[in-house]
């Protein structure tokens, strides 16, 4: 059977070579401190399955939890006083990327669809076979994807150097910095929120201001409200545990039975649309601006402002009509 697990510690040591990279790139100004940060956290992933394993009672191997919450630190200060920086990357020249996309046309995208195909192979047909760990199969299968992927790629550039797309990965993993966390990290805002009791406090208020038995407000306050804390907390998965405690669960489901489907999959799309207006959500705003070299680094934001206020629109009338 194929661990979860398995499919963390290849990300990690994916991670944990870019660093030693890293450290060897003179052109890098903090390469010592950078090769730190992204070797140190390669180092947690096979690490938290210790952790893991700890925190749930089970037998084999068991690890403290303290030098993960110290790494975390680490990674913390080190992201935060901005230590982290490029080096000149490794690639060809501008003719030679020319003379090779004149080459392979159209064929540049047949690795990127093997993603895909590959994660909806391991999911809709071998999760029967018990290949797979339980429950896992889709994100073990857009790992294995990524892992064909690469080997496809690789055969139709004609490149036989695995050290050559690693580079490329470490570039772009320099680019993006710090920022390629924040997803993680909102979500586990989300989370913490929940637990804290933020969903129950919006709730009361949302329960004091909104007039009794009034279906239309109550989706009205359940869409607006994802779009706006998605904006203030960059995640739509950091804002729907939030917004559903407060008014998606108790009130639209429980109060007016909705279709809970429909009511929580509509709510999480009116998230999304708020990911398309926050500076917030770096990975899809900021990071591309970055990687463009775009004059205005709130351009993607600009552009994408009228889709995510329609998005907006249109949830919250589709849940309004057709989600009770």
């Amino acid at each position: 059977m194929i661990k979860v697990e398995w499919l963390y510690w290849l990300i990690g040591l994916v991670f944990v070579v870019m660093a030693v990279q890293m450290a060897t790139d003179r052109s890098n100004p903090k390469r010592w401190t950078s090769a730190a940060f992204w070797g140190l956290l390669g180092l947690t992933f096979p690490y938290g399955t210790g952790v893991a394993t700890a925190t749930a009672g089970k037998g084999g191997w068991t690890l403290p939890a303290e030098p993960l919450g110290a790494a975390v630190l680490a990674l913390i200060v080190l992201a935060g006083f901005n230590f982290l920086g490029k080096g000149v990357p490794v690639t060809t020249t501008g003719e030679q990327r020319e003379a090779a996309a004149d080459r392979l046309g159209s064929k540049i995208f047949i690795p990127a669809l093997t993603i895909p195909l590959v994660a909806i192979l391991c999911a809709a047909v071998l999760d029967e076979t018990g290949l797979f760990e339980s429950g896992q199969a889709t994100l073990l299968g857009l790992g294995l994807g990524c892992v064909v992927a690469l080997a496809v790629g690789m055969l139709v550039t004609g490149e036989k150097k695995l050290s050559v797309p690693i580079h490329s990965g470490r570039s772009m993993l320099e680019a993006m910095g710090s920022a390629l966390l924040l997803p993680q990290l909102l979500a586990v805002l989300g989370s913490i929120f929940a637990a804290a009791g933020v969903g129950d406090q919006v709730g009361d208020i949302m329960n004091k201001v909104l007039p009794d038995d009034s279906k239309y407000f109550a989706v009205v306050a359940y869409c607006v409200g994802m779009f706006l804390f998605t904006v203030i907390m960059g995640n739509a998965f950091a804002a729907f545990p939030v917004m559903t405690a407060a008014i998606g669960w108790p009130v639209l489901i429980q109060q007016m039975h909705g279709n809970e489907p429909a009511v929580l999959a509509i709510g999480m799309l009116a998230g999304f649309a708020g990911t398309l207006c926050t500076p917030m959500a770096a990975n899809f705003n900021i990071v591309p601006a970055t990687l463009l070299e775009l004059k205005d680094q709130y351009g993607p934001i600009k552009a994408q402002l009228p889709t995510g206020v329609a998005l907006l629109g249109c949830c919250t009338v589709i849940m309004a009509f057709f989600a009770f």
